[in-house]
């Protein structure tokens, strides 16, 4: 229960409340668990297990092989089990276990297991041979633009189109408000959480496996903020909502753990005025990014490009800057103590 308020704690203040005052002024404000409307509760069984405490593997006498050691209200319980060829690596002495989840599916009882491994690979920013800048959004998952000036567009029209049929029994199933309705309701939604987390694996392992050791991914920090007004302005409904609950910070962890045991880096930094400079002139002109063509044209330089392309190319200027002696590199007015 207490990770559980951690974890909710940390993604309150990731999503800040937002208002806009009377001179029409946007404020925001951190969300602590006090905004909470009502106390956690778990709607399907399960249990933390600590490891060595409430969990452990055992050798088994008769076959030589290992069972797992499990706590139970009544008694400790051993119970054997099979690993699969391609998790055998994981059992080889070399990855540590942690706090396991026991957790209840279908009349099943399943032992989830995270495993963790100390990166033998350190990042040292003066051995940087790739900067990496990449822009999050919607009609493409991910634009990432390197320093040799190439581009790689990951679309994702199948993506929102598969998350559109998700709604759609969503909603057919919230209109019927049976029982059996709400029960196929949390069933379709740790479906769709689950895919939603294979599909940010999958980005996130490409870019690593592409790029290798000694890269410094640069991404626009989303932390505190709610997408630019403009932004959301231009969207429908459906729009604004794709925007706001789609998973930014979950592919920003796979990518940052995967890029860790390969010695690269991931880093954040300050997202102003990334969509609205131009790369070439260094022009920044909001009118310049025309949302609706999904386009940015420097009235000054004459420069014209994809919009997303043109923000990873300015996240991946911050993270040279960086990687050149720039504590904190940004665009636009540098605020003074």
């Amino acid at each position: 229960m207490t990770a559980r308020y951690k974890t909710v704690r940390e993604q309150l203040l990731q999503k800040p409340y937002r208002y806009k005052d009377d001179a029409g002024k946007w404020h925001s404000i951190p969300r602590t668990l006090e905004w909470l409307w009502q106390p956690i509760h778990f709607t399907r069984p399960q249990a933390d297990l600590v490891r060595g405490r409430d969990y452990s593997f055992v050798s088994d006498q008769d076959t030589g092989g290992k069972l797992l050691s499990l706590n139970t209200l009544g008694q400790r319980i051993k119970v054997s089990f099979d690993v699969p060829e391609c998790f055998k690596e994981y059992f080889d002495g070399t990855w540590a276990f942690d706090t396991g989840k026991l957790v209840s599916l279908k009349g099943e009882w399943y032992f989830h297991i995270p495993m963790r491994k100390e990166s033998s690979c350190e990042f040292a920013p003066a051995s940087v041979t790739h900067v990496v800048g990449s822009d999050r959004g919607l009609r493409f998952l991910a634009v990432v633009y390197d320093e040799a000036g190439k581009t790689k567009f990951m679309d994702g029209s199948r993506i929102m189109a598969k998350r559109d049929t998700f709604q759609n029994v969503r909603s057919q199933l919230q209109a019927k408000g049976t029982k059996s309705a709400r029960r196929a309701l949390r069933r379709i939604s740790g479906r769709e959480n689950r895919w939603m987390s294979d599909v940010n694996h999958q980005i996130s392992k490409t870019l690593v496996k592409q790029y290798g050791e000694g890269t410094l991914f640069a991404l626009e920090d989303l932390t505190g903020v709610s997408f630019a007004e403009e932004t959301l302005s231009n969207r429908n409904a459906k729009g604004r909502k794709d925007l706001r609950t789609w998973s930014f910070f979950q592919l920003e962890q796979h990518l940052a753990y995967k890029a860790h045991a390969a010695g690269s880096e991931v880093m954040k930094f300050d997202a102003a005025y990334t969509s609205q400079r131009c790369p070439k002139c260094g022009r920044i002109r909001k009118e310049n990014r025309r949302h609706m063509q999904h386009e940015y044209a420097c009235d000054c330089y004459g420069y014209r490009s994809n919009d997303d392309r043109v923000g990873a190319m300015n996240i991946q200027l911050l993270g040279t800057l960086y990687i050149s002696g720039d504590s904190n590199p940004r665009f636009g007015p540098r605020k003074t103590n």
